[in-house]
């Protein structure tokens, strides 16, 4: 009967007992909150990327058109690293692409051509616009960019325009925020260069320049 006694105790006091809650509480709230924490750091990241993004895109196409009286192959070089040099943070190197393509209005007038093409960073892939030459002989390309805001270069002188992909790099996961490919696009007209043709002053052998069939960080 005593026994019986202090176990119904025992039960009435484990009913009361309420100091148990906080520690289911915060193994609930644990979950959510490390959710949210994480996801925050992820957007933080994702929009450091993408601006990253825009800033290469924008360097790369202004600095190749400041490049006065006429343009080589190291100039494109210089140009090419320094873009790389912003995206360290974010691995762009290793998971990006630089196309700069030199837009001109072709001989016959039908049309843009684009005049030279270099690129940089190992991830594969190609202009949206087409490779080096194209155009230079007939009417396939008239401008670049989006429709709504294409581009063309005027007599006499040449638009630098650029193309930047990249595929981000997440902190956490991609189950956050899914796989991305990033894309920006860019256009400088050149300033006070006369020849747009392509030098090679250095002699740089293919494998030293920015030609668009090495992909390499």
């Amino acid at each position: 009967m005593i026994r019986s006694r202090r176990i119904l105790s025992l039960l009435r006091r484990l009913r009361r007992d309420e100091s148990g809650i906080q520690l289911v509480e915060f193994a609930v709230s644990v979950p959510v909150l490390l959710t949210l924490g994480l996801g925050g750091i992820e957007v933080a990241n994702y929009s450091i990327a993408s601006i990253r993004c825009s800033q290469i895109a924008m360097s790369v196409a202004d600095n190749a058109g400041r490049v006065r009286d006429s343009i080589d192959e190291a100039d494109v070089n210089e140009t090419m690293l320094g873009a790389k040099q912003m995206g360290e943070g974010v691995k762009f190197a290793e998971n990006g692409r630089i196309i700069l393509s030199s837009l001109e209005p072709n001989a016959a007038k039908t049309g843009q051509y684009i005049r030279w093409q270099r690129c940089s960073g190992k991830k594969v892939v190609s202009s949206l616009y087409g490779a080096e030459g194209k155009g230079q002989n007939d009417s396939s390309l008239q401008a670049m960019g989006p429709a709504a805001t294409a581009i063309k270069a005027s007599a006499g002188t040449a638009v630098m325009f650029v193309e930047v992909v990249y595929d981000y790099q997440p902190i956490v996961s991609n189950r956050l925020l899914g796989a991305h490919t990033m894309r920006y696009e860019s256009a400088f007209n050149v300033r006070q260069r006369t020849d747009q043709t392509i030098k090679n002053g250095g002699n740089l052998g293919t494998g030293n320049t920015s030609a668009c069939g090495i992909y390499a960080a």
